[in-house]
């Protein structure tokens, strides 16, 4: 048997944290044992569903690098095969003509509310065999009345529900439209699903789902309900505690692997290791091993993790995903030192991507002001005398090296009489305008031979008309 998973978002909305966990957990899932990973986009909700969303859906499945093995299936192109299984149901007996009226129905839920009931529909359409005149029916679901049904999940557990829990559910709406239970169905036994993986909002549909599998003669797959996520003070997560868009992760400036290997760790571990590179994550997850109980979204984990992986990819890696924050920060990085070089130097300290443009900006271009609070601390009445010192040592300079650049710093220190902790910092905001960046040799190597002339210069009389 082929282990088949699928991730069937709805084109309501952004491709969602929590959406973005389930379509990994699946994409690993079938990636671990050899099957295959599917797309199905379930626009069925025509009035909320747009282009938009759908494009927000494949382009962060894209960034995520979650690659399924056939075109994505869409619920719209598929009502015919919905139409004709309601008519097999309808044959069966399985399903019947609802004609009762939003205000009955709304009566109905009412009455059973003060005799301390579970407001539900009560089957009262099931044997009516003549039409209402002037109502346009649904069509519901004949849910077995005894018995019951077990499901043996992978994540939960076993989990026993009593069919006479469980009402007629609504398969078809009064303008022939299918609903969400039977088009879900449908569709899995259509795509051959072996594993359901999903999330635990889901697990007061699966019992319904699994009465119509049998009603249609279908195999069950294997269900999986992963918990929610929640936020830092307890509650279900939402925009307030970061809930955002995926593709707002990569506007903040983290990286994917970053983002899929916290993801990967809401809900499942190995041991104390934290950290894990995609071939892992394959090896070593199973869904069998997921967490029961919800997990909690922690940001600064997030970007911690975010700077490790900085610090540690491959630069070409870190390149190919900060080509776009260079293009959303307008920087022009063709008049300037190698971009490999320049984020060697500075990835120690970057936080995010788009941090590392922003503090990349003076090796490409030129500027007129300075940190106000660098220059303040650092630009005294002596500084002046200092740089012009600085700048005379590194022009001598026959060769624009890393030892050659240290000594020249040093000699300058030396001749001054003066400790590196007073000339350092100034030079530093001379050069980069601000207070932090990587070593001075590395920076001073970086920046270039002209430039860092020109700025000693710019620097110097700055300060002399600050300071006169």
């Amino acid at each position: 048997m082929t282990v088949k998973t699928r991730f069937a978002p709805s084109p309501t909305g952004y491709l969602h944290i929590g959406g973005a966990r389930t379509a990994l957990y699946c994409w690993l899932y079938a990636r671990k044992t050899g099957g295959n990973f599917l797309l199905r986009i379930e626009d069925t909700d025509r009035e909320r569903s747009t282009q938009a969303s759908v494009d927000a859906i494949l382009e962060g499945m894209e960034w995520l690098q979650l690659d399924y093995d056939e075109e994505p299936v869409f619920q719209t192109d598929r009502f015919d095969r919905y139409a004709e299984v309601i008519q097999q149901l309808m044959d069966q007996g399985d399903a019947y003509y609802c004609y009762c009226s939003r205000e009955e129905l709304d009566e109905m839920r009412d009455q059973q509310r003060k005799n301390k009931q579970k407001p539900r529909y009560d089957g009262r359409c099931r044997h009516r065999s003549e039409p209402r005149e002037g109502v346009d029916p649904v069509i519901r679901f004949r849910n077995p009345t005894d018995g019951e049904v077990v499901i043996d999940d992978l994540v939960k557990g076993k989990i026993v529900i009593a069919n006479k829990e469980l009402d007629d559910l609504i398969i078809a709406r009064s303008d022939g439209t299918p609903t969400y239970n039977l088009t879900v169905v449908v569709d899995d036994i259509d795509m051959q699903m072996t594993h359901v993986i999903r999330g635990d909002d889901h697990i007061n549909n699966t019992p319904r789902q699994i009465n119509m599998y049998k009603a249609l003669g279908a195999e069950l797959p294997k269900f999986a309900h992963v918990p929610m996520i929640l936020g830092d003070d307890g509650k279900r997560l939402s925009k307030r505690h970061g809930a955002v868009g995926v593709m707002q992760y990569r506007e903040e400036g983290y990286l994917p692997q970053a983002v899929l290997n916290y993801l990967i760790r809401l809900g499942w571990s190995h041991g104390d290791q934290e950290i894990f590179s995609r071939e892992e994550m394959i090896a070593l997850f199973d869904i069998g091993d997921v967490h029961s109980a919800p997990s909690t979204f922690n940001t600064e984990k997030l970007q911690w993790l975010n700077q490790q992986y900085i610090k540690t990819l491959p630069v070409e890696e870190i390149i190919k995903h900060l080509q776009w924050h260079i293009e959303d920060q307008n920087l022009d990085i063709s008049n300037g030192p190698e971009l490999a070089d320049v984020v060697n130097a500075s990835r120690e300290r970057a936080k995010s991507l788009a941090d590392l443009v922003a503090s990349c900006r003076y090796y490409y271009e030129d500027f007129t002001e300075y940190d106000l609070n660098a220059a303040k601390k650092n630009f005294k009445t002596a500084t002046p005398d200092i740089m012009q010192a600085l700048r005379d040592q590194l022009e001598s300079l026959s060769e624009w090296e890393l030892d050659s650049i240290d000594t020249a710093i040093k000699a300058t220190c030396k001749t001054l009489d003066l400790k590196l902790n007073k000339v350092g910092p100034p030079l530093r905001v001379a050069v980069t305008g601000s207070a932090m960046s990587p070593s001075l040799d590395v920076t001073l190597k970086l920046v270039g031979r002209e430039r860092t002339l020109k700025r000693l210069t710019q620097a110097i009389a700055f300060n002399r008309a600050k300071y006169a």
